[in-house]
């Protein structure tokens, strides 16, 4: 009889404590919001895991209240705040406004160099090339108003205005590119409406970039269009994958110091578009591929003053990594609250390890 509860007892501390440990770690996916990874890089890890770990508390929550216990408070009230933050990853239904008389239609996508092109559905077609002309005709069809590209890579001696301008008829094109021997790689901004300005944001120490184009929409009226591409964590999933499987200890370290190097540069590239956003007097609509989840410092740094197309008028899960779906959002369109969304979607193509996003949104 003792023994029996004595190890109730016993059962009964862990599970309190296994649901203390789980809140807390949801706590520390809230805060990671707001604490600068550059001060402590690893409170990004806690906000990329924000939907497991709120799992696990809902996971807790449902034992507890079977088993009848009053330990249920614990994941409850650490669960709460979810409650504002699940729809930045799910939407149960669009809440799109209408229609207006300056609705811009916008499309966001990582093409990821068009390395898809060498998978199997590919190499039969011409590889690289044919995957460059299935992205260059999905674009077309859905006839944007403004495209943002990020990772375009154009192997050889590519005159890039002419390459876009050839399979855009009707865009304007910005750009920058790195050329290297092997080719050219970069952002690309394509817009229907005319270019009053461009340039371009560089980063310290990274091939990544952000580029902005001033477009004239209307009668008067501008807005500046950025197309960030912010550092990616520089660790591939097999290299992960097999840190782990071999319990190799150098190349976990190795994997750890890349990712601390990416996450610490990533806020001090945020801070640079911010700057920039701050000292430009015309409206700015943010997209691209920001290498970070809806939990994150980046994510809540670039929103403020803006709204996020997903979640105003998004529907389903908003997922943008194809490699990871449904869990990791990491490309948005932001624009200025007083803008209102009335459709978001991500076609689930698989072009790219990323899957764009197409928004349209009312300017009035």
């Amino acid at each position: 009889m003792s023994g029996n509860s004595h190890e109730t007892s016993f059962s009964g501390i862990m599970a309190r404590l296994l649901m203390l440990i789980s809140a807390f770690l949801l706590l520390l996916s809230y805060a990671s919001m707001v604490v600068n990874p550059a001060k402590a890089w690893y409170m990004t890890v806690f906000g990329l895991l924000f939907v497991p770990i709120a799992i696990l508390n809902g996971i807790f929550l449902v034992l507890a209240i079977k088993r009848g216990s009053s330990s249920f408070l614990i994941p409850l009230l650490a669960l709460l705040p979810s409650l504002i933050f699940i729809g930045r990853y799910f939407q149960f239904s669009s809440g799109a406004a209408e229609r207006g008389s300056e609705t811009v239609k916008i499309l966001t996508y990582n093409v990821g160099h068009f390395a898809l092109g060498s998978a199997q559905e590919f190499k039969e077609e011409g590889g690289r090339a044919a995957c460059a002309d299935s992205v260059v005709r999905f674009i077309m069809e859905n006839d944007a108003d403004i495209v943002c590209l990020q990772e375009v890579n154009l192997p050889g001696e590519y005159d890039v205005a002419r390459f876009f301008e050839k399979r855009f008829p009707g865009y304007h094109v910005g750009y920058f590119m790195f050329v290297t021997d092997k080719g050219s790689y970069g952002n690309v901004t394509l817009s229907k409406f005319p270019i009053l300005n461009k340039g371009k944001l560089m980063f310290d120490k990274s091939s990544n970039l952000a580029i902005f184009t001033d477009l004239k929409i209307g009668e008067g009226a501008e807005i500046r269009v950025y197309n960030c591409h912010f550092e990616s964590y520089n660790v591939s999933l097999s290299r992960l994958k097999k840190s782990v499987a071999d319990k190799d200890g150098e190349l976990m370290w190795e994997t750890e110091e890349k990712m601390k190097k990416s996450i610490r540069r990533r806020p001090e590239q945020v801070d640079k578009v911010m700057s920039d956003i701050e000292d430009c007097t015309l409206e700015a609509i943010v997209t691209g591929d920001f290498n970070d989840n809806p939990m994150s410092y980046t994510y809540n740094r670039l929103k403020k003053g803006r709204d996020d197309s997903f979640v105003e008028a998004g529907k389903g899960f908003g997922a943008t990594y194809s490699f990871l779906w449904p869990f990791i959002r990491i490309d948005y369109i932001l624009y200025p609250s007083h803008f209102t969304a009335v459709s978001h979607s991500v076609p689930r193509i698989r072009y790219s390890d990323h899957y764009p996003v197409i928004a349209e949104i009312n300017l009035k």
